[in-house]
């Protein structure tokens, strides 16, 4: 049977080798939320590029351009990644090209060892977690953190993942069992326990309290975009 590990950041990712693992990318607020739910909503593709000069690379083309840093919108660019910029209204059939602090970081260092790279948040938890049952590989829950750090909302995320996949593998290393053990403490107020975290106090100076309470909702989305060469697409099972 098959292993589940949590890197907590980035920082840490040289430590843990993904070349047979399926790693998920995690950046709740908001990043992988809004990819989530901009494919869902029937975005072509999302490009994510590690900084805003890539983003401004792309400025004569007829994609649409997100650009956040520090919880806002870049100036100039179309929009970040608030979760409501990505309605079907906008970006059905749209590419995005994005770049935000810390989740397409975390993507693109992924995607140069890891086996297969994919995004999760809470709103299609359920469709990868059944997903991540049945590929039999190695899973590597990558949360994005903030700016290379610990931070919660991610952790409790992966929590929530290696909670619904335990029975399915055998080992877990120690940051899954405290991972899921934070989880199992928030699970019943996830917004209430997330009050305590440096970012959702950040997002609540930023005015911005309906994107963290769109991103704790659970299952409104069944995509599970993956990293192909340079582009998130919906996964084809």
């Amino acid at each position: 049977m098959q292993k589940i590990e949590v890197c907590f950041t980035p920082a840490l990712l040289d430590l843990y080798a993904i070349e047979d693992s399926i790693v998920v990318v995690i950046d709740i607020l908001r990043a992988t939320s809004s990819m989530t739910y901009g494919l869902q909503n029937g975005a072509k593709a999302i490009i994510p590029v590690m900084d805003v000069e890539d983003c401004n690379d792309y400025k004569n083309s007829d994609y649409l351009l997100a650009a956040e840093r520090n919880g806002e919108v870049v100036e100039g660019f179309d929009f970040g990644n608030s979760p409501f910029s990505y309605t079907t209204e906008k970006v059905n059939g749209k590419t995005i090209v994005l770049t935000t602090t810390n989740g397409t970081k975390a993507l693109m260092l992924a995607q140069e060892r890891a086996f297969k790279v994919v995004v999760g948040s809470f709103l299609n938890l359920e469709s990868l977690s059944q997903w991540l049952i049945l590929q039999q590989k190695n899973v590597l829950l990558l949360c994005a953190g903030w700016k290379d750090k610990f931070n919660l909302e991610d952790s409790l995320f992966a929590g929530a993942v290696v909670n619904r996949l335990k029975n399915d593998f055998s080992h877990f290393d120690d940051a899954s069992v405290a991972a899921e053990d934070l989880y199992l403490t928030a699970k019943q107020d996830l917004r209430g326990y997330l009050h305590k975290s440096s970012h959702s106090s950040r997002l609540e100076q930023l005015n911005i309290e309906k994107d963290v309470q769109f991103c704790l909702q659970s299952n409104i989305c069944t995509v599970i975009p993956v990293l192909i060469n340079s582009e998130l697409v919906p996964l084809e099972n």
